[in-house]
């Protein structure tokens, strides 16, 4: 989905302009998110593979809350100089709970919210003071944002590999099974055992990169922490 998650595959149905910028989550997606969001969290330092540690951030976390930073790699072209180059940079709040629930907020340089129950998908436009709502369905099956919001069954929709150690930071690399996806991989970083940034790749060659931060694992939340309230005023599109 490549709303304006922004670069998250979420975003396509915000402005075009905006759409541009980001999962391209949660979905993109996450996103996104996502799309996203963190594969937030701390698998024990004994895991030694990114792979093991992303398996047990599955199986351990199953809701979190947090902070990201986003920003968008441009590939790079001719008139660039073949060069990449960064373009739009955003950050917000995220909180999610398995299977299909989550809020993904951008605070900056704009407002924006992608919302989903676990049935729908609302994305609220501040600016606009517009709501597009979408069916949730399968849309999250092999989307970076099933990794953050969706079931544990990730080998079902990816390809898993480790991808060696960077920077002091352990990744691991998803490939997606499904032709029909935006993107040709997404790579996540853990660093002693604790979630440090997703890389997401599209197929035109941009990246979306995204790192988070003061996460909590598996939180109190309320029974209707995820129900969308459309604000007062909006106009509501039915996508």
């Amino acid at each position: 989905m490549q709303h304006r998650f922004g670069q998250s595959a979420f975003r396509s149905f915000a402005l075009a302009n905006r759409a541009a910028m980001a999962h391209g989550a949660l979905v993109r997606g996450l996103a996104a998110l996502a799309c996203g969001a963190a594969c937030l969290l701390a698998a024990p330092a004994a895991f030694a593979s990114g792979t093991a540690q992303l398996k047990a951030f599955v199986a351990q976390v199953h809701s979190a809350r947090g902070e990201f930073v986003q920003k968008e790699v441009k590939a790079p072209s001719k008139a660039q100089g073949g060069k990449p180059t960064v373009g739009n940079t955003s950050s917000g709040t995220f909180v999610f709970a398995r299977p299909g629930k989550f809020i993904w907020s951008y605070e900056k340089p704009y407002e924006q919210v992608l919302q989903a129950d676990g049935e729908n998908l609302y994305v609220y436009d501040k600016d606009l003071n517009q709501v597009t709502v979408r069916k949730l369905g399968g849309a999250l099956g092999a989307s970076p944002a099933a990794i953050l919001f969706g079931s544990n069954d990730l080998e079902k929709n990816f390809t898993l590999r480790d991808a060696g150690e960077k920077g002091g930071i352990d990744w691991l690399e998803l490939t997606p099974k499904s032709r029909d996806t935006q993107f040709e991989r997404v790579g996540i970083g853990f660093r002693d055992g604790g979630l440090e940034a997703m890389e997401l790749h599209d197929v035109f060659g941009n990246v979306t990169l995204l790192t988070f931060s003061n996460i909590q694992k598996n939180p109190p939340l309320k029974a209707d922490a995820f129900k969308f309230t459309v604000p007062k005023g909006a106009d509501v599109i039915n996508g």
